[in-house]
């Protein structure tokens, strides 16, 4: 029979004589596999006797135990040789400057607008907030829109589904903010109808809002800011005055010029679109429709329980989107949302 100590030192040198991590589990087989020397010693007890089994057999315990143990010292042995040369090769110069994590920012139309929201605050208005899925009532007929009127139509607003399937006219994504306003005017008037008089409203209504268009300049997901100021003694002087004021400190331009035009909107009367000259810059002498505005319409405030003997007031709004993309020279407002990082890391 072999000397299971032999056998142990052979397999010890072998294990430490070979590099290759695959060469070393083929002699592992060669000394502990079915096949192996040690496999060969334990078949080989069943020829001797009683005594000779108990002292050959932990021989050969002691051989297959120390078997074991080199090859692990040698396998751990060559993991470290493969990592010491990994290292090596991907050497690492601290000198350099380390990777930072990069910066994250506002999406400009969201810069724009808490810009807004701080400029009108600073005068008095109160930011004003609603939800995006809106009742008919709301979105058309409190702002003097008839079951008749083109707004209404499937090609310009986005109508939900009943539990049928069916289309349900008066449940639509919000086409602009104005249902803010009329929702604000309504809890105003119950919240105030038991002291007899009413405080002024001054508001801003800020949000997302949904229509059927998609070009350069229209999204079919877009911002509007919308303002109203009802009381006693509101005129048209007092729109312009506001709307010009703020014009000329969002784009922190003293020559900038404005412009109320004569115009139709069903919730207003009279009804006037802005625009703005810009002085200096590529839009220099180029007048831009910016916003439309005017004086609430008396059935408008007859419908949230106001008297239009004795309250008037004004409206006006304009696209967050587009007051975005004049402020900072883009032409194209789908760059906004393409969700291009490189795009939108110049904003930050």
């Amino acid at each position: 029979m072999l000397n299971p100590e032999q056998i142990a030192q052979d397999a010890a040198a072998a294990f430490a004589a070979t590099d290759d991590p695959d060469a070393l589990e083929q002699i592992k087989a060669r000394y502990l596999g079915k096949s192996g020397r040690i496999t060969e010693l334990l078949k080989g007890m069943a020829a001797l006797s009683s005594e000779e089994k108990k002292t050959t057999g932990a021989a050969i315990n002691r051989a297959k135990t120390a078997i074991e143990a080199a090859l692990e010292r040698r396998r751990e042995a060559l993991r470290e040789q493969a990592l010491a040369a990994r290292l090596a090769g991907e050497s690492l110069d601290v000198s350099l400057p380390g990777r930072g994590e990069p910066r994250g920012g506002l999406h400009p139309v969201t810069r724009t607008q808490e810009r807004v929201e701080a400029l009108f605050r600073s005068i008095g208005f109160e930011v004003a907030d609603g939800p995006e899925i809106e009742g008919d009532f709301q979105n058309f007929a409190a702002l003097n829109m008839p079951k008749d009127h083109p707004a209404r139509s499937m090609h310009d607003t986005f109508y939900l589904l009943d539990e049928n399937g069916r289309v349900a006219e008066d449940i639509l994504l919000r086409t602009h903010t104005s249902p803010i306003q009329v929702r604000y005017m309504q809890a105003h008037v119950a919240r105030h109808a038991r002291l007899g008089t009413m405080p002024e409203i001054r508001i801003i209504a800020p949000g997302r809002v949904y229509r059927v268009d998609s070009d350069a300049t229209h999204s079919p997901v877009f911002h509007q800011v919308e303002g109203l100021w009802i009381g006693e003694q509101v005129s048209f002087a007092d729109l312009k005055g506001v709307v010009a004021e703020f014009l000329r400190r969002f784009f922190e331009s003293d020559d900038l010029q404005v412009r109320f035009r004569p115009s139709f909107f069903p919730f207003t009367e009279p009804s006037a679109e802005i625009d703005v000259a810009f002085m200096s810059g590529v839009l220099e002498g180029r007048w831009l429709e910016i916003a439309g505005c005017g004086m609430v319409h008396p059935n408008v405030l007859r419908h949230v329980g106001i008297d239009p003997e004795k309250y008037l007031g004004f409206a006006f709004g304009m696209g967050l989107d587009r007051l975005t993309m004049l402020r900072y020279g883009v032409n194209d407002l789908r760059l906004f949302f393409d969700g291009d990082l490189r795009f939108l890391r110049q904003f930050v």
